[in-house]
């Protein structure tokens, strides 16, 4: 088996678009997945002397990516639980003090109008969903509504697991237009 070689001088050229539509599937915010892919690439060129030729150029860093992404959602649920907390006392016995906690809005404590709101919401991604070319709605439903597999939906509509990632960017940047568009 011929082992593969590196030529970082096309990475760019041969590897970006596959490396951004795999990351955009994963992080879906253009300028972070912009970012992983340029970590990627920097640490691909830190580490070239690790690589042993037993895997393709585009597998190799995929390894890497993943491993970027991975590091990623470490990094932003780390400080999901770091929120500032500030109480400011009054030295009076009437006055036990600001809490946070007593800020915090109960979830459970929904008015009618947050219910109106959401509904109207739902409404208007239908509505969006409507507009949308059948296979990417079909596809965007399956995924993220109905929360199917990328294996099943793939045997389910014949297509290869590449063009289920694009139809669903698509799909989302489609909806996010007639979102703008009909409900902000």
């Amino acid at each position: 088996m011929p082992k593969h070689v590196i030529d970082p001088n096309k990475w760019v050229n041969l590897y970006s678009d596959y490396l951004f539509n795999y990351t955009i599937s994963r992080v879906n915010d253009r300028d972070i997945a912009q970012d992983l892919i340029s970590d990627t690439f920097l640490a691909g060129l830190k580490s070239m002397k690790n690589f042993k030729g037993e895997a393709s150029e585009r597998t190799w860093l995929i390894s890497i990516l993943k491993r970027k992404i991975i590091d990623y959602y470490r990094k932003i649920n780390s400080n999901k639980g770091k929120a500032e907390i500030r109480m400011s006392y009054i030295n009076s016995e009437e006055s036990e003090g600001d809490w946070l906690e007593e800020r915090v809005a109960d979830p459970s404590d929904k008015t009618a109008e947050d219910t109106l709101v959401n509904s109207e919401l739902g409404d208007a991604i239908y509505d969006c969903l409507e507009k949308l070319p059948q296979k990417q709605a079909e596809v965007f439903k399956m995924k993220t509504i109905l929360g199917y597999d990328t294996e099943t939906i793939c045997n389910e509509l014949e297509i290869t697991p590449s063009n289920l990632w694009v139809i669903i960017h698509r799909a989302r940047t489609a909806l996010a237009e007639c979102m703008e568009e009909n409900w902000f």
